[in-house]
């Protein structure tokens, strides 16, 4: 008779991650976070800036970048392939590109709409079945990170496309994480507004009403939000399938 086991099922800490939209702003941060762990990272975005590209080559046995355009699934394909080839097997996924939207729906043009769909859900789920189908192969087991935002569960003017995609993918995360039964831990980090490119087309005015709005009156800073990241990508936590907000309590 063979003996039953009772131990749980730990999801290892992450050693090599995949990030989206790694080149600058809370992307970057998220490719320094994952080196100063110890972990290596592939991060691909349009665009190779001359920070990532540095980190790369200060980096060259545990950093992997490249210039790829989230919406062509066929390169992140190729891109997920080429790097596993250098660094070995991605065991978590940092979903973080997106592209803003600032225009009332009103005004927003039907292929506006469709850009903002293409870009933060349709091409961030393709992602996310390419890693996994990788990391189902590979190693059995993983992790997964979505960058939604705060703009998932409050409403916010202008925004209303950009919304509709993070919403989407707090519930992909959700339904994720019950569908794969513990062989992956999938989560979402949901930022408030903090100074970026993507929160600039907001203004001055808006973002200053909502930073008198914010119970902490400061908008969120990066390495507000890095912390929470190592957590899910590198401890025991047992947390699943949840949506964790960090914007200075703005969103109670």
């Amino acid at each position: 008779m063979s003996e039953t086991t009772n131990e749980p099922n730990v999801i290892p800490a992450a050693s090599c991650v995949l990030i989206s939209g790694g080149s600058r702003g809370l992307g970057l941060a998220f490719v320094e976070e994952v080196l100063a762990n110890g972990a290596k990272v592939a991060a691909f975005a349009r665009t190779v800036t001359p920070e990532l590209q540095q980190l790369m080559d200060a980096n060259p046995e545990r950093v992997y970048v490249g210039s790829v355009d989230i919406t062509d699934s066929k390169a992140v394909t190729s891109f997920i392939k080429d790097a596993a080839k250098v660094l070995g097997p991605i065991d978590a996924l940092v979903n973080n590109a997106a592209i803003g939207q600032d225009s009332l729906h009103l005004h927003t043009t039907p292929e506006r709409i469709e850009d903002i769909i293409s870009t933060n859900l349709t091409a961030t789920l393709l992602v996310t079945r390419a890693f996994m189908r990788h990391a189902m192969a590979k190693v059995g087991k993983g992790r997964i990170v979505n960058v939604t935002s705060v703009c998932a569960q409050r409403g916010y003017s202008g925004l209303v496309a950009y919304s509709a995609t993070k919403g989407g993918l707090d519930a992909a995360t959700r339904s994720l994480a019950r569908e794969m039964h513990g062989r992956f831990l999938v989560n979402s980090i949901a930022p408030g507004f903090f100074a970026s490119e993507m929160s600039s087309v907001l203004g001055t005015e808006q973002l200053s009403t909502i930073t008198r709005r914010t119970p902490t009156n400061r908008l969120v800073e990066p390495e507000n939000i890095t912390p929470t990241l190592r957590m899910l990508l590198f401890e025991d936590t047992n947390i699943n399938g949840m949506v964790l907000t960090i914007d200075g309590g703005g969103s109670i």
